[in-house]
This record gives structure tokens, sequence and C-alpha cells, in this order.
């Protein structure tokens, strides 16, 4: 098994990534998606039961393994230093089970040891933490030998961000590394982040 991931600036490009995935035979299971919610694009009112079984000690993917696909379960939790994010996925429940799966009420900046425990190298961890801390959404996928060049097609598509130059644009303003104690952008910073994203593509 290998972990490709892709970082993307809009929510709906993920949300249309991880439908190619489950269409290209990866598992619901294997797929996770965490996006930035300081939009407040779902409210508590639309947490799904996924984010209070993932508390109460049972994995994300396990419970959004179901009929409806992976974006069935989103659930709702806060990630320090990224803020709220909706999430679903092993990744969710990996991140929320750095502090004993309280899954609602935060990860303990468990994102970027999740990745890096899941085989992506701990500088490309730290700029995927960061994208979904600027209104970013992640989506990472576990995939066999023979779903390797599919996926990182996938996840490398025109709508997702070029990794390097994202990590050049954090590192011009003097970004070094994703500080889970760092202030959450709100969304009116995180919207100019991602109009600044677009533009410079």
């Amino acid at each position: 098994m290998k972990t490709v991931t892709g970082l993307f600036d809009d929510y709906d490009d993920a949300s249309d990534a991880v439908g190619e995935l489950e269409a290209s035979g990866v598992p619901h299971g294997d797929i996770s998606i965490v996006a930035n919610n300081s939009d407040g694009r779902y409210d508590d009112g639309y947490r799904s039961d996924a984010a209070e079984d993932a508390a109460g000690g049972a994995g994300l993917g396990a419970v959004i393994g179901g009929a409806g696909g992976l974006l069935t379960g989103l659930g709702l939790m806060a990630i320090p230093g990224v803020g709220p994010v909706v999430a679903a996925g092993w990744l969710a429940a990996t991140a929320a089970g750095a502090v004993g799966g309280a899954v609602v009420g935060g990860a303990a900046g468990g994102i970027v040891g999740a990745l890096t425990d899941s085989g992506v190298p701990e500088r490309d961890a730290h700029v995927y933490a960061e994208g979904v801390r600027r209104g970013g959404a992640l989506v990472t996928a576990k995939v066999s030998d023979g779903l390797v060049d599919e996926a990182e097609r996938i996840l490398g598509q025109t709508n997702s961000v070029n990794l390097e130059q994202r990590r050049r644009a954090y590192e011009a303003d003097g970004w070094t590394r994703f500080d889970a104690d760092a202030e959450p952008y709100g969304d009116i910073k995180a919207e100019r982040d991602r109009i600044r994203n677009a533009s410079s593509r």
C-alpha cells in the first residue's frame, strides 16, 4: 500500500477527486478528506454519526463504508492550528486518535503525525496541514500497487495544488512549518488566501 495525497484550494474539487478515487476502485475505508470549515459550510446540525462514533472509539473509516460513499459520512471536528474542519476517513480518525479519539473536541495537531505515520514525508505533511489551515481541502488515499498510478493522476489533476509551488509561496512569507499553536484562519483571511493562490497558478 502507498499513501497518495492531494491538496485542493476548493472543496468541490476535492469532493470530485474523492468520487473519482471511489469510481477507480479505491475502497471507501482507504480514502480520507479533511477540509477547512472556517466558512461554516457545515454547521453543528450537519454533523453525522461518524464523528460521534469516532469519539466513542470507532474509526471514521469503519463508520462511513456504506453505500452512500465516503462523503456521506462527513463529520465536524476541530484541529488546533487549523480550526474547524469537515472530515471523514482514516486520516481524520488517526488524527483524532492522537488525543484518544476525541474527534469532536480536537485533534492536538495530529494531522502532521497522522500523515507522516502513513508514509508522507514530514516536510510535505507540514505543507498539507498548512494548506488546510489556510482554507484548503486535503484528500488522502491508501492504495494498492495496481492503483497507485491512477490515484496519483486523480490527485495530481490540474485543479490540485502544486505542492512545491505552494511551499515556496508560504516560505516567501516567512512560513517554516505548520504550527498547531497558531491561530486558525478565519473565513475572510482564508478566502483572501484562496484568491491569491488562484491568481498565482
